[in-house]
């Protein structure tokens, strides 16, 4: 069986240690072969960064914004399929330039990174309007196509004007679903379209129907949509006090259901909306008050991510058939808001089968809206309407790119050959039993009996197991029952080839849908793709917690395609570093992500393209919040707590230096207060510099500065300011 006559992970017996031996026992049939390996083929030769962008479908998720270009690099496309060669943005001088010391030109910040790239926000805005002006066209619709973005999608102050910017020439608005988002979008409109819509959804309040009627004293185009009856009262009370005629708006719950899982808001029995029974109260309240005219929108939300155009037109239908009715019972109406739905493929399948994918294109998606809507109201001879849409995660997933970095792997060992010796070592000290299975184990290795083999190598290392728990077996025999065990599972090919690759990365922090909710989005190494990647993995990340790890790739996959970390990786591994990217993350992530084991967010910086060498300028950069600042969010206070550690370093740091040693110790604490909670990479680590005392210091410099520090130079205010400037 020469696939099983490999070698065993013994444990080397002590030196100058003998046994004597035993005859009764075969010798091992598993010597004097090398083992076989899990890894694949690393020959690049015959690779190309081609082949990467097909084995992690770059160009079926990734189209038109993201490529591989000839250095292996993923590129990012800022203006869709309209870039221009020049015009590509490599991912990988971004992370160098973000990444890399001040004294070098860079910008010294830590990763994780997001990098948000306002071309691709702002080609995203223009081909959805672009889809819905050529499906109003094609069909003869006699209106126009008006969106909203909703923030709750991302409420990041710089996404949310530059889609107010972006869309001011095509009256795009927003849309708000709670008190602070009203006020950002309030602040925000000011500075847009005067024709665009403000979306008042989601349930109200006093306080938040007063701040809906002051934004059109502030001649804000604002609609309140009525997501539960007895809202109108509220407004019908407000707007007589407060002297403003109110554009009302009501969330109808459709018959069309999403069976999906972002579907469970849809649906007569779905978490939002006004039954028909509802709206007809709703008319008949406001006819009786003379504030008919006053309803002039009809919402409603089919659910997240819809699959397929079929569902989309069959749910559009029975709102615009809503609509004319309304329309025939004497309500002004000017607005279809056909919500959100509006999809994203974030594995490239174009399956309708999925709740991660959608069958349809954007243009697909505006024409059939616009079809079903053009044909109710033409049967129903009532005035095309106003379409309006809520399209977040379309609009936001691709303009956000976040990259973080494997700092180490857990590599395969290579098993060693077993000697006699090692062998004796191994069952001096064994029972009967367990001799018994050893036998067992040799005679159906020669005999080629796979499944035998790995019966009586589990039974061999549970009773081991159990005379170790015992006290009888040693810890060397222990490990060695457990590499000839890996050993027998290799050879015959039933272990686990899949490796971990320890990510510098909170999964709670930075992908909340993926430990939620199971959402999966593509991951591809950002660099290295004119190598063919030589194993697989999954990724775990920094917590302390065994849900903190990513082990569901697109396209169903248990693991993923990787490439060997050079030098055992970044961090602590002093090799080189390995750069992974999260995409199509834009949506939801930041909002939703906590602080598990008080690891904070990201750090972030906004790049557009520009004429310059890389072809790109970073606009904006922010670094991660430091460790103070996750302590702050607990409600803890970093600079007592500064304090206190400080005057223990003193009170246990008195000696014959003059008081150096405990002024080095308040400096490495206050830089820990100030730094990312993530790991950093040795190279670029401030602690670089040990003295005889045994403590670091972050260069001579900084040395000095203790040094003068110690001699009374300088404050306990100086000494936080000075660490955590």
């Amino acid at each position: 069986m020469p696939a099983l006559a490999c070698c065993v992970d013994a444990a080397v017996a002590p030196p100058g240690h003998a046994f004597a031996g035993d005859s009764s026992l075969p010798a091992p049939p598993f010597s004097g072969v090398t083992p076989a390996t899990t890894a694949v083929a690393t020959d690049s030769s015959h690779w190309s960064p081609s082949l990467s962008s097909d084995l992690y479908r770059i160009n079926a998720w990734g189209g038109p914004y993201f490529t591989v270009n000839s250095s292996g690099n993923v590129a990012v496309r800022p203006h869709g399929s309209a870039t221009l060669p020049h015009q590509e943005i490599d991912l990988l001088k971004i992370v160098k330039k973000v990444s890399d010391p001040k004294p070098d030109c860079g910008l010294g910040l830590q990763l994780p990174l997001i990098v948000r790239l306002p071309d691709v926000l702002k080609n995203r805005l223009e081909s959805l309007q672009g889809a819905f002006d050529l499906a109003i066209q094609s069909h003869d619709y006699a209106s126009h196509y008006q969106g909203v973005y909703p923030v709750k999608c991302n409420q990041d102050r710089f996404v949310v004007e530059d889609i107010v910017r972006f869309g001011s020439p095509f009256r795009f608005g927003l849309e708000a679903g709670s008190k602070p988002e009203l006020l950002l979008a309030m602040s925000c409109l000011c500075k847009g379209n005067p024709e665009a819509l403000l979306i008042c959804n989601g349930f109200k309040d006093f306080e938040y129907i007063s701040l809906a009627l002051f934004a059109r004293k502030l001649a804000l185009n604002t609609v309140i949509v009525l997501e539960q009856e007895e809202e109108l009262d509220v407004v019908i009370d407000l707007s007589k006090k407060l002297g403003v005629r109110p554009v009302i708006g009501a969330r109808a719950k459709l018959k069309t259901k999403h069976s999906g899982h972002f579907g469970s808001t849809s649906g007569e029995k779905g978490k939002f909306g006004l039954t028909t029974t509802q709206i007809l109260r709703v008319v008949k309240k406001l006819d009786q008050l003379g504030l008919l005219d006053c309803f002039q929108l009809l919402h409603f939300h089919i659910g997240s991510q819809i699959p397929s155009t079929a569902l989309l037109a069959d749910g559009v239908s029975e709102a615009a058939q809503i609509y004319c009715e309304l329309v025939r019972l004497g309500a002004n109406m000017k607005f279809i808001d056909i919500g959100g739905g509006l999809g994203i493929d974030y594995d490239g399948s174009k399956s309708s089968d999925s709740d991660i994918s959608v069958s349809y294109s954007l243009e697909e998606y505006a024409a059939a809206v616009v079809r079903a809507v053009r044909n109710v109201c033409d049967r129903k001879s009532v005035k095309h309407p106003v379409i309006c849409s809520e399209s977040g995660r379309a609009l936001v997933s691709h303009q956000s790119v976040m990259i973080f970095e494997a700092i180490s792997s857990s590599a395969c060992d290579d098993v060693p050959p077993m000697s006699a010796f090692a062998l004796q070592y191994f069952i001096e000290g064994l029972t009967e039993e367990a001799r018994a299975d050893y036998r067992n184990l040799s005679a159906a290795a020669i005999r080629g009996e796979y499944e035998a083999c790995l019966t009586y190598a589990d039974q061999l290392k549970q009773r081991c197991i159990d005379q170790f728990k015992e006290g009888s077996l040693g810890i060397e025999q222990l490990a060695t029952v457990d590499g000839l065990c890996d050993m027998v599972s290799k050879a015959i090919g039933a272990s686990d080839p899949v490796r971990t690759y320890h990510v510098n990365l909170s999964v709670f922090t930075s992908i909340p849908d993926f430990w939620g909710i199971g959402q999966t989005f593509p991951i591809v190494p950002i660099h290295r793709l004119d190598q063919r990647p030589a194993v697989r993995g999954i990724l775990s990340d920094l917590t302390c917690d065994s849900d903190g790890k990513i082990d569901k790739f697109i396209g169903g996959e248990s693991s993923l395609p990787l490439h060997e970390l050079e030098g055992n990786g970044g961090a602590n591994g002093g090799g080189q570093k390995y750069y992974l990217g999260m995409f199509l993350g834009g949506a939801y992530q930041e909002a939703l992500g906590g602080v598990h084991n008080l690891f904070g967010g990201p750090s972030v910086v906004r790049v557009s393209q520009s004429d310059g060498p890389h072809s790109f300028a970073v606009t904006r950069a922010v670094p991660g919040p430091s460790c103070s600042d996750v302590l702050r969010v607990m409600q803890h206070e970093p600079e007592l707590m500064f304090e206190t550690l400080k005057h223990r370093a003193e009170e246990y740091g008195q000696g014959d230096d003059g008081g150096m040693a405990s002024a080095a110790v308040a400096t490495s604490l206050a830089r820990s207060f100030h730094n990312m909670p993530y790991l950093v990479a040795t190279s670029s680590c401030c602690l670089t510099a040990m003295n005889n005392h045994g403590l670091y210091y972050c260069s001579e410099d900084d040395y000095d500065v203790v040094a003068d520090s110690a001699g009374g130079g300088g404050g306990e205010e100086d000494q936080w300011s000075y660490c955590c400037a």
